[in-house]
């Protein structure tokens, strides 16, 4: 795992398996994002078994098959779609070619891991809908910045057990480091990549849902930019939303690809959760000028001031609960529902943004 580059940031947890070996089969596709490796490790310490991975580039399967020795390379994505005991297939593809993927794997009756953003359109978040309505399986999205951070897990924990009280404001930032050699050609082109409110803004508005308990929300405002990185016309360095929630919470986060090279980590990412009794403060990848560890949680209530130092200490319960979801048909990890509209607010995020000259 590199701290330099969120591309490849793939976090490791302790092994914590649900089930035996063999008793439920993943594999992997499309392998154009590091997010995929976090993806895997995520499934492999809940006990999944990765079996065979497809991509058309042979240097990012070898490499992937280096990192995840055994598994088998197979010559097209049909027979990993055709392969009868492969339950989920994980994959992390261009971001406009995500949706139809998810919409190919269902249609096989298997459930789809995809990495955010899961959609760049409205057109594709309908279909994949649909076909998930017909079909009964999963289109489950990794977002990371909630699911394989382990302050914002036991936030999520604090929150539910009345820490806080009532949340009432969201405020997310998300900034990351560019880094503009290590990154593919698509990264650059906005039909690809969606847009940065779709693309890395689709962690926050997750969260904002998550944290906030809202079902649904609507888009107040929002706003892009390009102000760094004129030698790629196509990408949006800066972005920022403002939501309001349907139980009356509201968000604002910001997002962007200006940090500096001087930070030891590829992005100062935090949430800071208002409720009515306190709030929560998340550092999650680097106290800066204090620690380079992440996971630092500080909670101020009616009990006093708290500063707890996670890392290692809480682990990553969605994947188990994911896998025991996709056996059992279930909604434990997380329901359909959400998933697809934390896709859906960024999508809207992204097409009603004013752009900033």
């Amino acid at each position: 795992m590199t701290r330099a580059d969120g591309m490849n940031y793939a976090p490791q947890g302790k092994p914590r398996p649900v089930v035996g070996k063999g008793e439920f089969r993943f594999a992997a596709t499309a392998l154009e994002h590091g997010h995929i490796y976090g993806m895997c490790n995520g499934l492999i310490e809940a006990g999944g078994t990765l079996t065979s991975v497809y991509d058309p580039d042979p240097d990012k399967v070898a490499r992937f098959v280096e990192a995840y020795p055994g598994v088998r390379a197979e010559a097209s994505e049909q027979e990993l779609l055709q392969d009868p005991d492969i339950h989920l297939i994980a994959a992390a593809a261009v971001p406009s070619d995500r949706g139809p993927l998810g919409v190919r794997v269902m249609k096989h009756g298997k459930d789809y891991f995809t990495d955010k953003t899961p959609f760049t359109t409205l057109n594709q978040l309908r279909t994949a809908r649909e076909t998930a309505a017909a079909t009964g399986r999963k289109y489950m999205v990794y977002y990371s910045e909630r699911l394989h951070v382990e302050s914002a897990i036991h936030a999520g924990d604090l929150v539910a057990d009345g820490a806080i009280g009532r949340v009432v404001q969201v405020l997310g930032l998300g900034p990351h480091r560019l880094n503009a050699p290590s990154r593919p050609e698509w990264f650059f082109r906005k039909e690809a990549y969606g847009g940065i409110l779709c693309d890395i803004g689709s962690h926050q508005i997750e969260q904002f849902l998550f944290f906030a308990g809202c079902r649904d929300a609507k888009v107040v405002h929002s706003k892009v930019a390009n102000y760094r990185s004129k030698d790629y016309p196509e990408l949006e360095d800066y972005g920022d939303a403002t939501l309001a929630g349907d139980n009356g919470a509201t968000n604002y986060f910001r997002v962007d690809w200006l940090t500096p090279d001087g930070l030891g980590t590829w992005g100062d990412g935090r949430t800071v959760i208002l409720g009515t009794e306190g709030y929560i403060e998340l550092r999650k990848y680097i106290d800066i000028a204090r620690s380079g560890a992440g996971d630092h949680l500080y909670l101020v209530n009616g009990e006093g001031e708290r500063h707890l130092e996670l890392a290692g200490k809480v682990g990553f319960p969605f994947f188990g609960r994911l896998i025991l979801d996709c056996l059992n048909r279930t909604e434990h990890a997380m329901t359909q529902e959400h998933a697809f509209k934390a896709a859906e607010l960024c999508l809207h995020a992204q097409a009603q943004a004013v752009r900033v000259e």
